[in-house]
């Protein structure tokens, strides 16, 4: 996601970074070169040519060129604009003060409304505080729609209240509002039928689908590899039915970004939330300024710990975490089973590494970061026996042999597991002997110069 957008404008903020003194002249130069990485990214051209427009005035009106580390300045203000072009920052959506909340999801045929449905009812359901979201398939044009939002609605454990058993959406809505209020649903997901903006028969259903159920939210889910022509779509959407904000779908692809930094300035609607991949946690809220850090190369350590917390088993986490406690830093191989097994919860290693801050994602483009090696670890440590994990110090020669050839793995690779472990395994234990001393540090003063000086 805005990986060469990213390495355009980190190219150009790096040579500002690199000069003591910027002229007027530089600055221009270095403008026109993130004009063309942004139009380059099928930015549109009139929310392009503004948003240079308010980087230079800043960068001119407020001595920036005469400051001690200009490079610094202009890279903040380039941040500060890119939060700006992205949009406000909209808080978890959708509580009504009479639930059920009704939420329509619209768009094209294709753009991922049926999933994202799926996974935004899981992750209401997932975040609690008693909300009971339900689904409802609203489309009977195109075959097995239904079928398909009944299987992911078992797959996340969501309710399918209503499929279709005509033509006429709105009748079927209605209903389905209803049930909901009688069955205490919180939150109503209306899967719509995929159409052009430019149908007036279909935009017309919408309207009328709207009418009979009075949504709190209209979401166009839109296709974020299609750049403009999504701004095109959203402009459709919003003119025949008033969008409340928009899903960006693929954008664990080849995405350019430049529906992503258009729709807003265009349209002035926020977007929600950005879908990044096909499992059914791959939804993430927009946040503004953390898109701006991780276009800018910045990382996103809050999206880091929000995947973490949607993924990750929290009881299996704090079972390891008082045993290491316990036992002063010990860890056997099932310990180190349980943690690459929730690692590969979060989703791609590659992936979970750029959103660290100070990774350079063209060196980690270069790295031979396999995901296969992650499953091949998997397969040797369940390879071994319950006593070889918890004692890798009984696995001699023919153990070793044993589990290459259960795992499938050469015994080279068995070897290198089994010496990365001993020496991950000093360094478990020696973190367990400074833990109390830590603990008592932090919640001693409490302040973070102690416990820096302890550390550094």
């Amino acid at each position: 996601m805005f990986e060469r957008l990213g390495d355009r404008l980190d190219g150009v903020l790096k040579r500002f970074r690199q000069r003591g003194v910027i002229t007027e002249k530089m600055l221009d130069e270095g403008l026109r070169e993130v004009r063309r990485a942004l139009l380059e990214a099928d930015v549109n051209f009139r929310v392009a040519r503004d948003f240079l427009g308010r980087v230079r005035t800043r960068a001119l009106g407020e001595d920036v060129l005469k400051s001690v580390r200009p490079g610094d300045q202009i890279v903040k203000i380039v941040h500060d604009e890119l939060v700006a072009l992205l949009g406000e920052a909209v808080p978890e959506p959708f509580e009504a003060a009479v639930p059920p909340t009704v939420i329509m999801l619209v768009g094209l045929q294709g753009s991922g409304k049926t999933t994202t449905a799926a996974k935004l009812g899981r992750r209401l359901a997932k975040e609690g505080r008693g909300r009971r979201p339900a689904l409802v398939a609203c489309d009977p044009y195109r075959p097995a729609a239904a079928d398909q939002l009944e299987a992911l609605a078992g797959r996340v454990g969501v309710p399918l209240l209503a499929r279709p058993s005509g033509t006429d959406m709105a009748e079927l809505a209605s209903g389905a509002l209803d049930e909901a209020r009688r069955g205490g649903v919180t939150h109503l997901l209306l899967d719509m039928a995929g159409r052009l903006q430019a149908d007036e028969a279909l935009m017309d259903e919408l309207r009328r689908v709207k009418a009979a159920v009075g949504p709190h939210e209209v979401l166009l889910v839109a296709d974020g590899m299609t750049g403009q022509e999504a701004v095109r779509i959203a402009e459709g959407f919003h003119a025949a039915v008033g969008l409340t904000g928009v899903v960006l779908t693929k954008m664990d692809g080849d995405a350019r970004g430049g529906a992503a930094l258009s729709i807003y300035g265009v349209l002035g609607v926020p977007i929600r939330f950005v879908g990044t991949g096909e499992r059914p946690e791959d939804l993430t809220l927009f946040d503004p300024e953390r898109m701006a850090g991780r276009i800018l190369q910045m990382g996103d350590i809050v999206g880091l710990v929000e995947r973490a917390q949607q993924t990750v088993d929290l009881g299996e986490t704090e079972r390891l975490q008082k045993k290491l406690l316990a036992r002063k830093g010990e860890f056997d191989l099932g310990d180190f089973l349980v943690s690459i097994q929730q690692i590969q919860k979060m989703g791609p290693l590659k992936g979970l590494l750029k959103m660290m801050p100070g990774i350079d994602a063209r060196m980690l483009d270069q790295a031979d970061v396999d995901p296969r090696r992650v499953r091949h670890l998997e397969a040797i440590i369940l390879s071994m026996t319950p006593e070889e994990r918890r004692r890798p110090q009984i696995l001699d020669g023919s153990r070793r042999k044993r589990v290459a050839k259960g795992s499938g793995r050469p015994l080279q690779e068995v070897n290198r597991l089994l010496k990365q472990f001993r020496e991950m395994r000093k360094m478990m234990k020696q973190m367990g002997k400074l833990m109390p001393h830590m603990q008592q540090q932090m919640l001693g003063s409490g302040g973070p110069g102690d416990f820096g000086r302890l550390i550094g």
